[in-house]
């Protein structure tokens, strides 16, 4: 057994506890599901190791587990959004705890390690690392492994890649893809918290600019059209046509990213793949234009071949370096090519993860329920559950809507007149 945590400084348990009170206040749905989790106990003797952002919401889950009887294991899943307060805090309420900001690669996969050293039952992972783990170098846990879930659009994408190969071994639940999550959090959540931590570490005017977003995926909805509202043209750049169609009619203008490269002031890359914006586009960008990504992984700016056009790279402010490259020409990054929310904010907005982790809650009970029943792969998270996160979250905000009645129930069930 692995020691009970590796953190970098319990002296700031207290402003950490600070941050999670703050978080919980304004997560009314995933505070109704822990007042049951803690009368009923429905994961008590279970092991379950997370790694997500780990930040007050995420704390906020992991208590929620934490209370329904279950022993947590958490670590970060980006080394830039860990939150070292937070980190502490968990280690005082009796978590295991494994992460600092600002890991090195090593220290983060010994993290990760560390993590699943106590042989959990069950995982929920985000962006996909745990899973990966568990089929590679700790092929030894996956018996014991009864199932999970998967936060993020990059992770349920490795999710399938593994699930087509046949080499999925045991059940995860694709989180990412409920209605409560993926309308909420990956539209109204990123949208918000992307441009909270470009401007907050920029302290540039968006209005009058040009912003290129890589992706029309629901990321790429919220990022465009939270930058139309604070005033920027936007151009919008996709491999898929039907998402192309609909960014054309939704107003922005649609070009290939060797077009965009020409006239964006501000790119922010939202697409899961690697090499969005690479060597080529560089060559091509304004002087002074900003660097952004949305992604889960750090690849979708190629790092490489932008820091071998640079003749001289410094900080220019915190969460922000320059890359001069031959021509004089200057480029910046944000937050390193990692997840701009987090790496230089807080992450999308409290209300949004009341959602998305009242639905992990939810569903890792599903998975520790049907373990026996669900095959290896991946799975969608049952309407039903899908259905009254929604309806938790109109109940707190005081909204009420209508019913359908016995005779509308019977006439949109029947094929007849």
């Amino acid at each position: 057994m692995s020691e009970r945590f590796v953190i970098r400084d319990p002296a700031l348990a207290p402003e950490g506890r600070q941050r999670i009170l703050w978080a919980r206040r304004h997560m009314p749905v995933l505070n109704r599901i822990r007042e049951e989790f803690t009368a009923s106990l429905p994961l008590r003797g279970r092991k379950i190791a997370i790694s997500v952002h780990l930040e007050a919401k995420t704390a906020c889950l992991a208590l929620t587990l934490r209370d329904a009887g279950a022993e947590v294991a958490v670590t970060g899943s980006n080394p830039l959004s860990t939150q070292d307060p937070v980190a502490a805090a968990l280690v005082e309420e009796g978590l295991r705890v494994y992460a600092w900001h600002g890991a090195t690669e090593e220290e983060y996969r010994r993290h990760l390690n560390l993590t699943l050293d106590f042989g959990p039952d069950l995982v929920i992972d985000d962006g996909g690392d745990l899973v990966h783990l568990l089929h590679t170098a700790r092929q030894d846990l996956l018996p014991g492994v009864r199932g999970g879930t998967e936060e993020t659009t990059t992770g349920v994408l490795r999710l399938r890649a593994r699930e087509r190969e046949g080499a999925l071994r045991f059940p995860m639940v694709a989180v990412n893809d409920a209605y409560s999550k993926y309308l909420f959090d990956n539209r109204y959540g990123t949208g918000q918290s992307t441009w909270d931590g470009i401007m907050r570490t920029t302290n540039l005017l968006v209005a009058g600019k040009v912003v290129v977003v890589a992706g029309y995926g629901w990321c790429g909805r919220g990022i465009a059209a939270r930058a139309a509202g604070l005033g920027a043209r936007v151009v919008v750049c996709e491999v898929d046509p039907i998402r192309a169609l609909e960014a054309a009619m939704d107003g922005y203008q649609v070009l290939p990213m060797r077009e965009a490269a020409r006239v964006g002031d501000i790119f922010v890359t939202a697409t899961g793949c690697r090499d969005v914006v690479r060597g080529e586009h560089f060559d091509l960008m304004k002087d002074g234009a900003v660097l952004a990504n949305a992604g889960h992984f750090n690849v979708e700016i190629n790092l490489p071949e932008l820091a071998a056009r640079a003749v001289e790279r410094r900080p220019a402010r915190q969460n922000v370096e320059e890359f001069v490259l031959s021509d004089g020409r200057r480029l910046y990054l944000l937050g390193e090519g990692r997840l701009v929310n987090l790496a230089c904010g807080d992450g999308h907005p409290i209300e949004i993860m009341d959602l998305s982790f009242a639905l992990q809650a939810l569903a890792i009970q599903y998975v520790d329920q049907h373990a026996g029943e669900l095959a290896p792969g991946v799975h969608r998270v049952p309407a039903e559950l899908d259905r009254r996160v929604a309806e938790l979250k109109l109940a707190s905000l005081g909204v009420e809507i209508d019913r359908l009645s016995e005779e509308q129930q019977e006439y949109l069930a029947s094929w007849g007149e």
